[in-house]
Order: structure tokens, then C-alpha cells, then sequence
């Protein structure tokens, strides 16, 4: 525990013994700071629960997103060591890549690779403006982020020793690259299980609409709790629809489209601006995603 609290408050070389993550590039506030132009609104990507994300560029080109946790924030600190821990030994297609990070004083400062199409909340947002970004959505490019999402979180359950459940898996955790291949972002809530253990009481986070029943009411955090968040995701890949747009109302996107399955009219909630698409494969990955005794 002392040496946690020196952590915090104090040098490098302790924060690399906490961690044992020599290899961990350990970027100067300074140089983050200039390669943000001072953490400039211009470059300003998205606020969080924990901090603030910007897009920077290093001396070399670099492009970098610089996610910024408050000083003031004893949880934002248990949420950055858990970040770290749980990816920084974790390479996958489709999870964001840790760059580095900076533990400079009180500033605590998250460095990853930047990723230039925002998330895929941004692009649902888009959406729903109707500024004409449905172009960049056709039900192609919806199936590979819902297929590479789907991969990233299979790595994450099944091939990463230890496994990871993730905890908040939602639109704006998905980011998208230039070519809109998806990866998995912020791993601030996640959770790593040992071997051979297959749920874990503990505390529910995570974000409204997306929270799976049984983790919401009883806190037994399995796998499933992701799958469940997944399956929200892809009704909003499908339908162009937010689920923060509809949770307060009467039509929550979920309970739509199971009312709309039982009636035998399941493709209605298809977002009519993608154009063509091969009905019984949306069908199928909608009827995937659709578990009644969950809603």
C-alpha cells in the first residue's frame, strides 16, 4: 500500500515498480502539452466519466490521443492503474493500442494510438443529424465494425490469459480508424479474471441501456455482461439509432425490437438510410443479439 501512495504522488521509477512494465514509453507533460498546442479545444476528441481526450502530434508526425484524467479524482487514479494494467500487454486488431503514458506530479495522462473517424457514436450522431454521413454507413461497413467489435471481444474473453470482461462496452468505447476497421477503447472499468473463474461479485458500472439485467441487479459480473452490451451495440449499428436517445422514452431501443420480433417485424427497425442490404443476414445478426429473457 506504501508503495501505491508513492506511486501516485510520486516519481517514475515507482510507478514502473508498481507495474513492472519497463517497457512503457513514460512521456513528459511537457512534450504531451506542446504536442496538443497546450491542450488546445481545437484538438479536443471527447470528455469521459474519468478525463478529457485530445489529439496530439509528436516532433516525428506521431498522431497520438492523449486521455487526460482530473488531478483531482481519487477514482480517476484506480481507473488509470487499471487501464494500464489491463492493456498494456494487449495487442489485437481491434483494440486501441496503448502508446505510454505520463505520471508526471498529479497529472495522469493515458497515450493512444489515435484513431481517425472518432467512434462510432460520433458516426451514429452523425447519423441522426442527417448531414449526409450515412455515405460512409452502408450495411458493408456495418457488418465489418460489428464482425471486428465481436472479434476484439472474443480475443478479450477467451485468448487473453487472463481473460478481461470489459464493463462498458457501448458506441462511444468504439473507435474507428481510416478505414472504419472498429477497436476497442477505454479499459478503465475492465476486470481481470483468473483462471478457472467464471463470474466475480462486485460493484455495477457501466453505462445506462447498455448494463445486461442480471449484472444490473444481483452485481454477478460474468462474460456475459459484455455479450449483453454487444448485442445493444449492433441494434444501434442497425437501427442508426443512439440508445442514450431512446432509454428515457417509451420506445427503448431493446424493447422495440423484441415487440417488433414477436410481431414478426423485425426488419422495420433497419435504418432505411444504408440502402440495400441482405435481409437474412441482418435478420440473423439482429436475432443473435435478441434474448427476451434478458429485457
Amino acid at each position: 500500500m506504501a508503495l501505491v501512495r508513492r506511486c501516485l504522488c510520486g516519481s517514475e521509477e515507482d510507478f514502473r515498480a508498481l507495474l513492472g512494465m519497463e517497457n512503457l514509453r513514460l512521456f513528459s507533460y511537457g512534450e504531451i502539452r506542446a504536442a496538443t498546442n497546450n491542450f488546445d479545444q481545437s484538438n479536443k476528441l471527447g470528455r469521459g466519466g474519468f478525463g478529457t481526450v485530445y489529439k496530439g502530434v509528436l516532433r516525428d508526425g506521431t498522431e497520438f490521443a492523449a486521455k487526460v484524467l482530473s488531478s483531482e479524482s481519487e477514482q480517476g487514479i484506480k481507473e488509470f492503474l487499471a487501464e494500464i494494467e489491463s492493456i498494456s500487454e494487449v495487442k489485437h486488431a481491434n483494440l486501441v493500442r496503448l502508446l505510454g503514458c505520463c505520471v508526471q506530479r498529479k497529472n495522469r495522462i493515458l497515450v493512444y494510438e489515435y484513431l481517425a473517424n472518432n467512434s462510432l457514436d460520433h458516426a451514429l450522431k452523425a447519423l441522426g443529424s442527417g448531414n449526409g454521413a450515412a455515405a460512409n454507413l452502408p450495411w458493408s461497413r456495418r457488418s465489418d465494425i460489428c464482425v471486428g467489435t465481436a472479434k476484439g471481444l472474443s480475443y478479450l474473453h477467451e485468448e487473453h490469459e487472463p481473460n478481461i470482461v470489459h464493463r462498458d462496452i457501448k458506441a462511444s468505447n468504439v473507435l474507428l480508424d481510416r478505414d472504419y476497421m472498429p477497436k476497442i477503447g477505454d479499459f478503465g472499468l475492465a476486470k481481470l479474471f483468473p483462471d478457472n473463474v467464471t463470474h466475480i461479485s462486485t460493484r455495477v458500472v457501466g453505462t445506462n441501456g447498455y448494463l445486461a439485467p442480471e449484472y444490473f441487479v444481483h452485481g454477478q459480473l460474468t462474460k456475459k455482461a459484455d455479450v449483453y452490451s454487444f448485442g445493444v451495440l449492433v441494434l444501434e449499428i442497425v437501427s442508426g439509432r443512439r440508445i442514450s436517445q431512446t432509454i428515457q422514452s417509451d420506445m427503448f431501443l431493446v424493447r422495440e425490437a423484441w415487440e417488433l420480433y414477436q410481431q414478426g417485424r423485425l426488419l422495420d427497425i433497419v435504418d432505411a438510410s444504408m440502402g440495400s442490404y441482405p435481409e437474412k443476414e441482418v435478420l440473423r445478426k439482429d436475432l443473435l443479439d435478441i434474448d427476451h429473457e434478458s429485457i
